[in-house]
């Protein structure tokens, strides 16, 4: 079947650069790039995720050097705001 769509130059030049980088015809490239976009579909890596979920690969794994400001932060925080309270109230 043949389909014509309309493209912006950069994307033209980057059906074009990756055509002759894999010694295909740009028909293929554009074929490659929506069976990986349906799998993505399929596979629900294209579905909208939390902000937990997109960040789940990340977390847990920097290390504060020891700092452990994990610990008590309720406390901290209570610090911050009562500071700026005294701050504004200082103006």
């Amino acid at each position: 079947m043949t389909f014509s769509i309309r493209l912006d130059p950069k994307t033209e030049a980057a059906i074009a650069r990756l055509a002759r980088q894999g010694k295909r015809t740009r028909s293929a490239v554009v074929r490659e790039a929506i069976e990986v976009f349906q799998r993505t579909q399929d596979s629900g890596a294209g579905k909208s995720r939390t902000v937990f979920e997109a960040m789940a690969p990340f977390i847990g794994i920097a290390d504060s050097g020891g700092s452990r400001r994990s610990e008590d932060t309720g406390a901290a925080f209570r610090t911050l705001i009562a500071e700026k309270a005294r701050a504004r109230r200082s103006r």
